[in-house]
């Protein structure tokens, strides 16, 4: 299963269910996809076919969207 939390322009971000406990978002976009830590701090943890320019614009989205995702996860997970 894997909710999507947020679409904002060719980004919709996600989490699988099960996947691993430490809060983290997918991205995915036409060209690829990312993944991406929330804590610390928002971080890239991996890409595949996305560019850098991508990348950039991908964690201005999950930053913008940073309470959003949390919700979802806390909601989808329990806090």
């Amino acid at each position: 299963m894997a909710p999507t939390v947020v679409r904002d322009g060719p980004f919709r971000l996600f989490f699988f269910s099960r996947e691993e406990p430490r809060i983290h978002v997918h991205v995915a976009h036409p060209d690829g996809e990312a993944k991406f830590w929330l804590t610390p701090k928002v971080c890239l943890a991996t890409s595949t076919g996305l560019t850098p320019r991508q990348i950039t614009e991908a964690d201005a989205v999950v930053n913008a969207h940073i309470k959003e995702i949390e919700d979802a996860w806390n909601h989808h997970f329990g806090s």
